[in-house]
Order: C-alpha cells, then structure tokens, then sequence
C-alpha cells in the first residue's frame, strides 16, 4: 500500500509518524530531493542530538540504533563484498540514502523489513510516496 504526502521541512513529523521505527528506511529521490534532511529531521524525533550530515565518504554512520548510510557511489554487489550488508542485521533504524531495486530485493529476500520513501519536487513542494514492502 503506497501512501503520498506533499509537505514542506515544517510538516515531516507528519509523514514520519507513518514510517517504522525499526528496519529499513530506503530514500530515493533525485540529488538535492530532500534524502538527507528527512534523515535529520527522523534523527531528531527520535531525540538524536548528534550532527547528522550524509555520510558520502564513510558510507555509513553509526549513531547507535540509528543507521545512515549514502550508497551513491556503490551498489548492491560492492554492499555485498564489502561486509556493509551486515549491518542490516542489527536492531535499529537503518536510514538509507540511494538504496535501488537490487538491493531493496536481496533485503526482503533475508525477511527484513523495507519502507520506500520516494521524494520529487513538483512544482516548489515535496513530494513523498511511502511504500512499506
């Protein structure tokens, strides 16, 4: 079941409140879409102080039970090779920038959980499409 939103930075607890608070978060959308401050603005409702920022370089970052990662660079078979994969595993929210098809597959494939966050820009407003497979 898909549902949209279209909201601006002010209105994102509304659409947070629809996500999980455990499992897998994929954030697609174009560059300068709003990935990487919905990935702040879920850090703070969940009362993470910590200065968030993309994680383009370390590809992942580890607040905890929060999880950010930036696959831009990279995908599912390079995941893979190089142990980033198991990071799914743990217990926690894991907040995933760029994440594809591939890898959305292999993750419902080990059972665990994927929410799909689609984020456009039409029109000055974003747009969020949730879709929790």
């Amino acid at each position: 079941m898909k549902k949209q939103f279209i909201l601006n930075e002010n209105e994102l607890n509304e659409l947070i409140k629809e996500l999980p608070l455990n499992g897998v978060i994929i954030l697609q959308g174009d560059l300068a879409s709003g990935k990487t401050t919905l990935c702040k603005k879920i850090a703070q409702f969940l009362g993470k102080n910590e200065n968030l920022s993309s994680p383009t370089f370390a590809l992942m970052q580890d607040y905890g039970d929060l999880y950010h990662y930036d696959l831009y660079r990279i995908d599912c078979d390079e995941i893979m090779l190089n142990g980033l994969f198991e990071n799914f595993f743990e217990d926690g929210l894991h907040l995933v920038e760029w994440g594809d098809e591939k890898l959305i597959k292999r993750l419902l494939k080990y059972e665990i959980s994927v929410c799909v966050v689609k984020i456009s820009l039409k029109k000055n407003a974003r747009h969020y499409e949730i879709e929790k497979r």
